[in-house]
């Protein structure tokens, strides 16, 4: 997936990797690091006032003195190579340790206009699947992706459960031998929260701090967890990237979040952009992705979309989107990962 790739050729993609590998670099270096590509100096600045209308990049200095650098918009979108990047050990990646505070300002437009058709063209495939059914098979085939994801977002956070023992539970009420028993709460409260979801979906056409606690409360019912806003600091596994620990600006800031996805208009993006947020705030002690995951469904169903599974993400490559997210605020991977689970979604469930 490229970045914006309606937007950009392939020159201009080049150019924005240039300038974001090589910071303060003048017209001309740029123009002979393309020498591939044969092209004029005023080729050059046509494209390089196109990517700073775009927002990609901006220019320093005045006359011989020009230089250009990448903006943020363009580190929130561009490809960064996954496998070189987790190579790294987590003390010797150079990352954002602090919370970004204008992070959600940037926040807008996240999904381009291809990568919407498409997405759109998923969402009407689902809608002439779902027409076809009878209400006893959209109950079966919910139940199904019920299973599917209760036992995938139990996953991610080191549940030890398997699929079939996932379905024993939750059918059955069957506890699997050789597992705490706080793993077979874990999923049940997936399922509670879900068909909790399910059952009130004009209740999430729109989002606020109180759905949002609702939610975290049934995920981590049962649990010895604080059900408020935290009020203490937390550390993420596996990061070094620090959330808020002042209560107030927690707060705020999921207000804030919740006012972003409320004027949203892409239900893809409003989806996207909850599960980010909820995670990279941190607002409870513990739950975060777990309630976020929930959440971000939540805006998919009150719209009428199929909701996630994630049955065939794998719980690694997940972790590090959201690290990624973290450490560089680059929402690439991330996308990339739900665009791939909506289709996997709309392929395998709520079908004849």
């Amino acid at each position: 997936m490229k970045l914006n790739k309606d937007k950009l050729n392939k020159r201009q993609e080049h150019i924005l990797e240039i300038i974001d590998t090589l910071p303060k670099i003048s017209t001309p270096e740029i123009l002979l690091k393309l020498s591939n590509y044969n092209i004029t100096r005023i080729t050059l600045i046509r494209d390089l006032n196109y990517l700073i209308d775009l927002g990609f990049i901006e220019r320093f200095g005045k006359a011989r003195k020009v230089y250009y650098e990448t903006l943020f918009a363009y580190n929130l979108f561009k490809i960064i190579d996954v496998e070189k990047y987790f190579k790294q050990e987590i003390d010797q990646r150079s990352v954002s340790n602090n919370f970004n505070f204008n992070l959600l300002n940037s926040l807008t437009n996240i999904v381009s206009d291809e990568e919407k058709k498409y997405l759109n063209e998923l969402l009407v495939e689902y809608h002439n699947n779902i027409n076809k059914l009878s209400k006893t098979i959209l109950k079966k085939e919910f139940e199904g992706l019920t299973i599917d994801f209760s036992w995938k977002s139990s996953a991610i956070e080191g549940n030890t459960y398997t699929l079939l023992e996932t379905e024993s539970l939750i059918k059955y009420g069957d506890r699997a031998k050789g597992h705490e028993k706080e793993e077979a709460i874990m999923i049940l409260n997936h399922k509670k929260a879900l068909d909790y979801i399910n059952n009130n979906l004009k209740k999430f056409r729109e989002i606020n701090v109180s759905k949002i606690e609702d939610i975290h409360n049934l995920i981590t019912e049962n649990f010895r967890i604080d059900r408020c806003l935290r009020k203490i600091p937390v550390g993420i596994t596996g990061t070094r990237y620090k959330p808020l620990d002042n209560k107030d600006q927690i707060k705020e800031y999921l207000e804030k979040t919740c006012k972003l996805v409320n004027e949203g208009k892409d239900i893809f993006s409003k989806s996207i952009i909850l599960m980010l947020l909820i995670a990279y705030i941190q607002p409870f002690v513990d739950g975060n992705k777990r309630t976020g995951r929930l959440a971000a469904n939540a805006i998919l169903m009150a719209n009428n979309a199929c909701p996630l599974s994630y049955r065939n993400v794998n719980e690694t490559e997940f972790k590090k989107a959201v690290i990624l997210f973290y450490e560089q605020n680059n929402i690439s991977y991330f996308k990339q990962l739900f665009i791939e689970q909506f289709e996997f979604a709309v392929k395998n469930y709520f079908r004849t």
